[in-house]
C-alpha cells in the first residue's frame, strides 16, 4: 500500500511540474514567455472570434456564374469551377439603423472642423426621386423615420460602403480593447485621438491606455496590443464577387459527402419562386417584382409584401443563415467590372481590382512613416494631420520588382485586359507615375467625346466600374439568380443598391467546431 501511495505522489508531482513547465520552442527547446530567454511572448490563443453580426461561410469548390440562360446576351459570366476560402459574412444587409450609427459617430468627431467628412458619409436620399412618379415620402422618411430602421440603407455608394466597413473594423476593434480592460471607454472622442486599428497597431495613436499589457521582455516595461496577440479583428471589408456568389447559393445544404446532390438556381432548392413547404406553400421567397406593375401582389393576399424593399430579416434564410441573398436590394462587392473576369481571374479566391500596398515597418512590426499617399481616384477628404480611417496603408514602388515573378507593378486592375502593356507587365516599370503611385493608365478606354472637340470621355467599363450582385424589390427574378452579374460606377448610388460586409477567416477553415 506504501509503494501504490508512493506511486501517486510521484505521478502527481510529474503531472504538477508539467503543467507549471513552460511550452517550449520544437526548434530550439527554449521556453517561451520567459524573460531569462530574452521574453519572446507566444499568448495562448485558440481560434478567431466571430465578429458582431458575422455568420462564418466554410469555403470549397463551386461552378461559379452562369446558371439560367443568358437573356441578356453578355456572356459576361461564363461557368466555371473555383475554390473560395472560409470567409465571415454578414447574416443580413445593412440597415439604415446601423448607417444612422455610423453618421452619428462620424458627426460627434468631425463636424466641429471637418463637416465635410460628414457630408461625404451621407447617403444620396434623392435617388428615390422618379420623373414620373411620387415618391417624394421616401425621400423625406425612408433614412431617418423609425418605420424604417430595419431596412436596407439605399443611396450608398461603393466607396461610401467601403468607408463603413473601415469605419466598423475599428469600432468593434475599439469595443474588444475596452471589453478586455486595455482601453477605457472615450465618450467624446475627437478627430485627433479617435480610436484607429492601424494608427495603434504602429505605435501612433493618441488616446490613452488604461491597462497596457506587461511586457516579457527582461529590460521590463509594458507594450501595446500587437497582430501577435491575436485580440484585434480581420478588417471589416465588402466580400469579393466569388464570395458573394458562393454565399449565396448555400450549397452546404444540398451536399452529400463530396457530392452536391442538385445545383441551385436561386438560394433555395427548386427552380421556382414560391415556397414548397406544405406550410407555407405558394408564399413569394424574396422581394421582387413579379411582372410589369406588380411591386407586391393583390390587396389582402400581398406576394411579397414589400412596395419598395422589406425589412433584412424578412422571409426565409438560405442554408447558412443568411437573408436577403435574393431580392430585397442588389448589393455591392469589391470587384472591379470586366466582362470577361471568368476567364482571367485565379482558380483560388478569384478577384479582379487588387491594387498593392505596402506598409513600412521596423523590426518590430512598428509603421516607421505615417505618412499616407491619398488615392487622387477615392473622392476622399484629404485631411492634415491626420489619418481617415479608409487609408490603411503606404502606396510605395518595391525596389526589386524586376526579381519578383507574381507581380511586376501594383496596380493591377486592368492585368490582362487587352492592351499590350497589361500583358508584359510594363505598367510598373515603363510608365509609372510618382505622384500617384499607379501606373500611368493605358488610355485604353478614354475616347474624344466628338472628332476635334478636345478633351476625352471614358467607356462605362472602366476602372471605376464595380462588379453588383443579386436581384432586387425593381428587378425581375432573373437576376435573383447569384450567378448573374451587373456593374455600376463606384462613384454612383441607386435606390435598390445597397451592400452588407464581410471579414477575412485566418487560420482554420471548419474553426474548432466538430469535425
Amino acid at each position: 500500500m506504501k509503494r501504490v501511495s508512493k506511486n501517486v505522489i510521484l505521478f502527481s508531482a510529474i503531472l504538477s511540474f508539467a503543467a507549471c513547465s513552460k511550452e517550449r520552442s520544437p526548434v530550439t527547446a527554449w521556453e517561451y514567455n520567459e524573460p531569462k530567454n530574452g521574453g519572446f511572448d507566444v499568448p495562448a490563443y485558440e481560434e478567431q472570434e466571430t465578429g458582431p453580426g458575422l455568420v462564418l461561410i466554410e469555403g470549397g469548390t463551386f461552378t461559379m456564374g452562369r446558371a439560367e440562360q443568358d437573356v441578356t446576351y453578355e456572356w459576361n459570366a461564363i461557368p466555371r469551377r473555383v475554390s473560395v476560402s472560409s470567409f465571415y459574412i454578414d447574416q443580413t444587409e445593412v440597415r439604415n439603423l446601423d448607417y444612422l450609427e455610423y453618421l452619428h459617430w462620424t458627426a460627434r468627431v468631425f463636424s466641429a472642423n471637418f463637416y465635410d467628412v460628414v457630408k461625404k458619409a451621407l447617403p444620396d436620399t434623392l435617388v428615390w426621386r422618379d420623373k414620373l412618379a411620387f415618391n417624394e415620402p421616401y425621400v423625406e422618411y425612408y433614412l431617418r423615420h423609425p418605420s424604417y430602421r430595419d431596412y436596407p440603407v439605399v443611396g450608398v455608394n461603393w466607396l461610401q460602403a467601403s468607408d463603413f466597413c473601415a469605419w466598423r473594423t475599428d469600432r468593434v476593434n475599439e469595443f474588444i480593447l475596452i471589453r478586455e480592460g486595455i482601453l477605457g471607454n472615450a465618450p467624446t472622442p475627437t478627430e485627433n485621438d479617435y480610436f484607429n486599428t492601424d494608427q495603434y497597431l504602429a505605435g501612433k495613436w493618441q488616446g490613452t491606455v488604461v491597462a497596457p499589457i506587461p511586457s516579457k521582455d527582461p529590460n521590463g516595461g509594458d507594450r501595446l496590443v500587437r497582430m501577435e496577440d491575436g485580440i484585434f479583428l480581420p478588417r471589416y471589408r465588402l466580400p469579393t464577387e466569388a464570395e458573394w456568389e458562393f454565399a449565396a447559393y448555400g450549397l452546404i445544404g444540398n451536399s452529400e459527402g463530396e457530392k452536391i446532390s442538385e445545383r441551385r438556381l436561386y438560394p433555395w432548392n427548386t427552380h421556382g419562386v414560391r415556397n414548397p413547404d406544405e406550410k407555407y406553400l405558394g408564399k413569394i421567397m424574396a422581394n421582387f417584382q413579379r411582372s410589369n406593375g406588380d411591386m407586391m401582389g393583390i390587396a389582402g393576399a400581398l406576394n411579397d409584401a414589400g412596395d419598395v424593399t422589406t425589412p433584412v430579416f424578412s422571409y426565409w434564410p438560405n442554408d447558412y443563415g443568411l437573408y436577403n441573398m435574393a431580392g430585397n436590394v442588389t448589393e455591392w462587392v469589391m470587384d472591379v467590372y470586366r466582362p470577361l473576369s471568368a476567364e482571367d481571374k485565379a482558380d483560388f479566391r478569384p478577384f479582379r481590382g487588387n491594387v498593392f500596398k505596402t506598409q513600412l515597418r521596423d523590426v518590430d512590426g512598428i509603421m516607421i512613416n505615417d505618412t499616407i499617399r491619398y488615392d487622387a481616384d477615392s473622392n476622399i477628404i484629404s485631411i492634415p494631420g491626420m489619418v481617415r480611417w479608409r487609408d490603411v496603408s503606404i502606396a510605395v514602388p518595391d525596389d526589386n520588382l524586376d526579381e519578383r515573378r507574381n507581380y511586376k507593378y501594383a496596380d493591377n486592375i486592368n492585368y490582362l485586359d487587352g492592351d499590350v502593356k497589361s500583358q508584359t507587365g510594363g505598367g510598373w516599370t515603363e510608365n509609372y507615375d510618382p505622384a500617384s503611385g499607379k501606373p500611368e493608365s493605358s488610355g485604353m478606354y478614354d475616347y474624344p467625346p466628338t472628332l476635334g472637340s478636345g478633351g476625352t470621355f471614358s467607356s462605362l467599363i472602366n476602372d471605376k466600374a464595380r462588379v453588383i450582385k443579386g436581384g432586387s424589390w425593381r428587378d425581375r427574378a432573373y437576376w435573383m439568380v447569384p450567378g448573374t452579374r451587373r456593374f455600376l460606377d463606384q462613384r454612383q448610388s441607386t435606390d435598390w443598391i445597397g451592400f452588407r460586409c464581410a471579414m477575412t477567416r485566418v487560420g482554420s477553415p471548419q474553426g474548432l467546431g466538430p469535425r
